[in-house]
């Protein structure tokens, strides 16, 4: 198939640090072009792909400190696809809905996947005006907000086996990976470590927008001898900082879609520990690829009896659910069925229709 996958400009694809739409954007365009399919990829200019890349701007915009109107390089990175509509059997958009009014007009075959939260009462107004367009989730979970807009499946996030590697130690700290924010709860997994006398790792970066938060809430907590912040981290570092821990701490407040870190920390056979809020009781499964737990205390205790996961099943957790392989076999199914003219919602699992 001759396919287009239209990635954020944010950061590249994939991230050089911190970053998950577009990780995992990158993990499904390498794989399409390894399975043989035509793959043209809008994105940043300093992005590394095997596929044809069309850079909307030199470089992510994250990080480029003279980048002010982000908004503007994405309008110019929406006129190129668009300009070559022809060239293509089907757009995959990883933007949100900013494409939407160009798709409708132009009559394009095309798919979003909507990788961030939806419960946010401004998206009502867009999905009734726009509930045609044909969308996938990355949990179930994340449907919830909005159930009734034109879902085609829940395709869950994967990643190439080979990524991460397992560790079988049994590790000498707890560990906590991603972004430093409120509704990330770090403050909760510093104290889960405390109450446990047992060493933290924090492998976090830090927002513009969380800089307040950081400095008032979280970094007097830094100076405990049990507590050391890392700080923002990529590949390959995360197979050392996750497979030599005893396990994640994910004890998030809010509805998580679905979590990235959880998927990379069973591939190196660490548990993870997390409160079960959005898609974690779809990707964590209690007994088994780690403890779901409520509250501090509960989280303490799911420490003292981490030993009970098989860090080898969660390796196999893995590997029989979040490959990259898996995760494009599922929107292949998806893409067929699209360009085929068929557009109503089904589940895929594993690259084949659900129902």
């Amino acid at each position: 198939m001759r396919i287009a996958q239209v990635a954020p400009l944010y950061e590249s694809v994939p991230p050089k640090l911190y970053g998950g739409t577009e990780r995992v954007v990158s993990y499904l365009t390498e794989e399409l072009v390894r399975q043989g399919h035509e793959i043209t990829l809008f994105a940043s200019g300093d992005s590394m792909t095997s596929a044809k890349l069309v850079p909307a701007c030199p470089e992510a915009l994250r990080l480029n400190k003279t980048a002010i109107d982000h908004f503007a390089h994405h309008l110019v990175m929406l006129e190129r696809v668009f300009a070559r509509k022809q060239d293509f059997d089907i757009v995959h958009f990883h933007v949100d809905y900013l494409h939407y009014p160009l798709s409708r007009r132009e009559r394009l075959v095309n798919l979003t996947t909507l990788h961030g939260r939806l419960d946010i009462p401004d998206l009502v107004p867009v999905y009734k005006v726009f509930p045609d367009m044909p969308a996938v989730s990355i949990s179930d979970a994340q449907r919830k907000p909005l159930p009734w807009i034109n879902w085609q499946g829940t395709v869950y996030h994967g990643m190439p086996a080979n990524r991460l590697t397992f560790r079988a130690g049994k590790g000498n700290y707890l560990a906590f990976l991603g972004r430093i924010s409120p509704e990330k709860g770090l403050e909760q997994a510093i104290q889960i470590a405390l109450r446990q006398e047992m060493p933290l790792k924090i492998a976090a970066k830090v927002d513009h927008v969380d800089a307040e938060y950081f400095e008032s809430a979280i970094k007097p907590l830094l100076n405990h001898p049990l507590v050391e912040f890392v700080g923002e981290i990529g590949y390959p570092d995360k197979n050392d900082f996750l497979g030599d821990a005893i396990a994640l701490l994910f004890p998030i407040n809010w509805a998580e879609p679905f979590g990235l870190v959880m998927m990379e920390s069973i591939a190196c056979g660490t548990p993870v520990i997390a409160y079960p809020r959005g898609s974690v009781p779809e990707i964590i499964e209690d007994g088994v690829s780690g403890f779901l737990v409520h509250n501090v205390e509960q989280a303490v205790k799911a420490v003292k009896r981490i030993s009970q996961i098989d860090r080898r099943r969660c390796r196999q957790r893995f590997e029989e659910r979040f490959t990259a392989t898996r995760m494009c076999n599922d929107y292949l199914a998806l893409y067929e069925r699209l360009v085929n003219g068929q557009s109503e919602p089904i589940t895929v699992r594993d690259g084949v229709p659900v129902g």
